[in-house]
């Protein structure tokens, strides 16, 4: 059956993929694994669980599938949060090397690597990554390169085959942040990257209730490294959590599905309000990443960036909305938008009035309305 599951579509992998064996009277779906320690007398079986921090069988399942989505079965270790799984993407890097970042990454993990560097344990220079001679320039001057693509908040697109080919010419490692286009959209290890990094607390869990990070590689030793970071650090997804995940996992297609669609719509419609100074959306043909996401996704994700005159109009149409939801993340079944830059840490390249909207499963009509409404009171 592992043979036959390696064929089937993303979309079907999602449902079948991380269930128990099918045997007489076995439960369709998984359960919730609760116990910090299991059985073992006698000499230690290091095929067997022994302790919670080293395994739990809830995991195993959504490993499984996230592993699966991303090309690398048995390649995926689940982290108590995203920020988990990059400081042990951090880990990964050797003291003293030197890491170039996306300039406009997340800003946590902008932060987390400012801070490494601060502390000498790694000499730290930031990159466009939409500017592919950029990277190709900097590659020359470092040993692992960490990209978003698209990039949070401003929707930049790498062209990851492109920087791959090239990064693995100079021997420069390549992690990506696959979190917003998803395993469905894109998968950065089939285009050469070394790791790839999950938001699941976004559109993998899907429900806007868990904190949970993936981390996903083919690479042996690389996973040792993964495995043995989160058994000595404790890192652990709780096994609720990790249900909770799997059980979101099984309608990411249904649900990026329907929100790609309506964030589509919507882009359409906000770039011809007079209100909006500019709309970032890899699916309109005016935007910079449209060709090299056209040419390397699947499709353009449910995420949309838009600029109003100033920082006061931005804020404005946070407090106008009623349907749409003024707050921070992603992903998930709710539309929420946010002003990027009202976070100290966010990086300056981010505009101050620009402002991020996750389009969820609302009817688009609902959404556009309670948009329109709300740029028409600024």
């Amino acid at each position: 059956m592992a043979d036959d599951f390696a064929q089937l579509a993303p979309e079907t992998l999602a449902v079948v993929g991380g269930r128990p064996e099918r045997t007489p009277g076995s439960p369709v779906g998984p359960g919730i694994e609760l116990s910090s320690t299991y059985l073992q007398p006698g000499d230690i079986d290091p095929q067997l669980p022994l302790y919670g921090r080293n395994h739990n069988a809830t995991w195993a399942g959504l490993e499984a599938v996230v592993g699966g989505l991303e090309g690398a079965a048995d390649g995926a270790v689940s982290f108590a949060s995203g920020m988990a799984a990059g400081t042990a993407l951090l880990e990964l890097i050797p003291r003293g090397a030197r890491l170039a970042i996306g300039a406009t990454s997340y800003n946590t993990m902008l932060a987390l690597a400012q801070q490494r560097a601060e502390r000498g344990d790694l000499v730290l220079s930031t990159v466009d990554v939409a500017d592919l001679a950029a990277v190709r320039a900097v590659l020359g001057e470092v040993d692992w390169l960490h990209l978003e693509s698209p990039t949070n908040p401003l929707l930049e697109v790498a062209d990851l085959p492109a920087i791959c080919a090239a990064a693995r010419a100079a021997g420069v490692r390549v992690s990506v942040d696959n979190t917003f286009a998803t395993p469905l959209l894109q998968n950065p290890l089939a285009a050469g990257a070394d790791v790839v990094l999950h938001s699941a607390t976004k559109y993998l869990a899907g429900h806007s209730d868990v904190l949970l990070g993936v981390l996903v590689t083919r690479d042996a030793g690389l996973l040792e490294a993964i495995r043995s970071h989160r058994t000595l650090t404790g890192g652990i997804p709780g096994p609720f959590e990790a249900w909770l995940a799997l059980r979101g996992v099984r309608t990411l297609a249904v649900r990026l599905d329907r929100a790609q669609q309506s964030a589509a719509v919507l882009a359409g419609r906000l770039a011809g309000h007079p209100a909006v100074r500019r709309v970032r959306y890899p699916g309109l043909e005016s935007d910079p990443g449209h060709e090299v996401a056209t040419r390397t996704m699947r499709g353009f994700g449910a995420m949309v960036a838009i600029e109003l005159a100033d920082q006061a109009s931005a804020d404005a149409l946070t407090r106008a909305v009623r349907l749409w939801i003024p707050a921070t993340s992603l992903g998930g079944v709710e539309s929420l938008l946010e002003r990027r830059r009202r976070i100290p840490s966010e990086p300056p390249g981010v505009p101050q009035s620009l402002v991020r909207l996750s389009v969820g499963l609302e009817d688009v009509e609902d959404l556009w309305t309670d948009l329109e409404r709300a740029l028409a009171r600024d």
